[in-house]
């Protein structure tokens, strides 16, 4: 594998330029995000080091910058609380067990050549999913923004919102206030000097230190400075299961949030990633993050847009962006330690609002009934139940239901067709003089179009509705492929028939058709004089062949 996708030094000024300035960008939030994760502010850092610089190295989007997402920061917090909850002891580094899995399966995602599939999850699934987790985001961060720590859950988090305003932190509200408003306010032609995120981490830090003394700010505390100690993996027997789950959901979420992030690379550069490429380098990235206790990551849209719009154009520039954050973790690290909880609960509140999909929100009361109720659906569940759960129970409506619209589309497509005087554009002359001759007696079933296991039992009952006859020639002429499922149901027609006391012919089959049709061992019912290519020597021959026994 080559080591660099992308690589070109003839842009070096403007990738060194876009990396540090996503550097910049990636420094508070890696802190925020490392703290909300309840691992420690470190493992922020350490992951938008490590995953930066690896899925910049493997990757297939030269220009993406990769770290901790709000996403990928939900769930590492929900599973470093599930193993730390079960064994205290060994739960950090089973947490980090599963990050190093989670990145073993994204890996696998990119070898197996699944990057195509990974962003077919229906709009409305990714929508509700996606704004649950900015309204996650939002819920947890409320406790730190009113000076309390922050709830282990959504559920704890709005029950003890009450208690928490209260019992309000004035000076922590008033930090945290100013620091979203920062965010949100902050002039856009000053945000390529100094990122909005930097600014509000220090303003609301100096203010701590020399303003607020006195008023029992919580902040970030002590911050490792070195190089980070290797954390092997540890299995544990008992909790497998939970942890393949959890590291599944890892790299289904981490995979999905990264190509869609390629997506908007894309778009700005006018360039095409490589999904399977870009899934091996986040997949590597991760593990690489969970040996050094770094926090799982993906594609950072943020991060990815700075860096572009400052010139960053290769991996070069997610390599600086890494290594910038890398000497910030070897040189200033105890700079960090007096940062309040408050200023980094108002970036990440902003971050929550940032991810929930108001434009499709705006326009939700335009779509159709069921992509509504969908949506809410997987809203609902991703807030107040689990992501897994979520997800699986949205991609399998929304799957039900598409297949059932094709279902619909393939059965309407069919063409049962016995009487010549009615307009058939789809027959020759000829044809039509042959089914005049049989006078109804032959039956032409023609399918139109793909047919999906969701169409197999609506051709049965089509054919079932039709009117009596003595042959039945099934025309797959136009019939690029089908499954086992229709096979199966086009075995039933023709031993129904064959009971019946029916002729049955089969024409027009491809390749893959006859196919399908010869390993499930359906065509053997049939004898040689039944195939036929061509519609019209079948129908001459279903023709000849009724005429034959009327006469015995």
């Amino acid at each position: 594998m080559q080591l660099i996708s992308g690589f070109s030094t003839s842009n070096i000024r403007g990738d060194l330029y876009g990396g540090l300035t996503a550097a910049v960008v990636a420094l508070p939030l890696a802190l925020a995000f490392g703290v909300s994760s309840g691992v420690g502010a470190i493992a922020g850092l350490y992951g938008a080091i490590f995953v930066g610089l690896f899925a910049a190295l493997f990757g297939g989007t030269p220009s993406q910058v990769s770290g901790p997402t709000g996403p990928m920061t939900v769930v590492m917090a929900a599973v470093f609380t599930q193993f730390v909850a079960i064994d205290p002891n060994s739960g950090p580094i089973l947490a980090f067990t599963v990050v190093i899995m989670g990145g073993a399966f994204q890996a696998l995602f990119g070898l197996l050549r699944l990057g195509k599939y990974i962003t077919l999850v229906p709009f409305p699934v990714i929508s509700g999913f996606m704004s649950g987790i900015g309204v996650i985001i939002i819920l947890l961060q409320l406790g730190p923004l009113l000076g309390h720590a922050a709830p282990s859950g959504v559920i704890d988090a709005v029950e003890a919102l009450p208690v928490f305003i209260e019992q309000s932190n004035l000076s922590a509200l008033f930090l945290g206030l100013l620091s979203l408003a920062t965010l949100v306010f902050w002039p856009r032609r000053l945000a390529t000097l100094i990122p909005s995120p930097l600014v509000a981490l220090i303003i609301g830090t100096l203010l701590s230190l020399f303003l607020l003394r006195d008023s029992s700010l919580t902040v970030i505390g002590e911050i490792p400075t070195g190089l980070p100690s290797l954390q092997w993996p540890t299995f544990n027997a008992d909790l497998f299961q939970e942890m393949v789950q959890a590291a599944l959901m890892l790299a289904a979420l981490g995979s999905v949030d990264s190509l869609l992030t390629s997506l908007v690379a894309d778009n700005m550069t006018k360039t095409h990633h490589n999904s399977d490429r870009e899934l091996v380098g986040q997949g590597v990235g991760n593990m690489v993050a969970g040996l050094f206790g770094g926090l799982p990551g993906a594609g950072a849209t943020m991060r990815t847009v700075v860096n572009i719009r400052a010139g960053g154009k290769t991996p070069i520039s997610g390599s600086v962006h890494a290594l910038a954050l890398l000497a910030i973790v070897l040189g200033a690290g105890p700079l960090a330690e007096n940062i309040p909880h408050a200023v980094l609960a108002g970036i990440l509140i902003k971050v929550g609002i940032d991810i929930i999909d108001w434009k499709f929100l705006q326009r939700l009361h335009r779509a159709p009934m069921f992509v509504v109720v969908l949506m809410l659906l997987v809203f609902g569940l991703t807030v107040f139940v689990d992501l897994v759960t979520a997800v699986l129970a949205g991609v399998f409506l929304a799957n039900i239901i598409t297949v059932k619209r094709l279902a619909d589309t393939q059965i309407a497509a069919v063409q049962v067709i016995s009487d010549a005087d009615d307009e058939h554009d789809l027959l020759s002359a000829r044809e039509n003089e042959v089914l005049r001759q049989a006078a109804g007696r032959i039956l032409l079933y023609h399918f139109n179009g793909p047919v999906s296991y969701g169409a197999a039992k609506g051709i049965i009952q089509k054919l079932q509705q039709a009117q009596k006859h003595d042959a039945l020639i099934l025309d797959f002429s136009r019939v690029p492929m089908i499954d086992v499922s229709t096979a199966m149901a086009i075995e039933d027609m023709i031993i129904d028939s064959q009971a019946a006391c029916r002729e049955v012919y089969v024409i027009g089959t491809n390749d893959v058709v006859h196919n399908v049709l010869s390993r499930m061992q359906i065509l053997r019912l049939l004898p040689e004089r039944c195939l036929h290519e061509q519609r019209e020597p079948a129908l001459e021959a279903a023709y000849s062949h009724l005429d034959r026994v009327i006469a015995e």
